[in-house]
């Protein structure tokens, strides 16, 4: 028990560490997957499967969305 109670801070501290490194990485995750999803969209109105108007409108929403996640801290 006074073990436990001894290393309950350098067990919350990593636990923190943990949650921390994990939600870098689905901002990452979720920063690349914006950016596949913008290259595929330019991809199909190149190829004159979208609209001008289609493709702004999704492209307007995908970089907005992008943005969003560079500026959160």
């Amino acid at each position: 028990m006074l073990l436990r109670l001894l290393f309950a801070p350098v067990t919350g501290i990593a636990w923190i560490a943990e949650q921390v490194q994990e939600q870098a990485e689905a901002e990452l995750d979720n920063r690349e997957n914006l950016h596949k999803r913008l290259l595929a969209l330019q991809l199909a109105f190149d190829m004159g499967e979208l609209s001008e108007e289609d493709f702004e409108e999704q492209e307007e929403a995908l970089l907005l969305a992008i943005e969003a996640i560079a500026e959160d801290p």
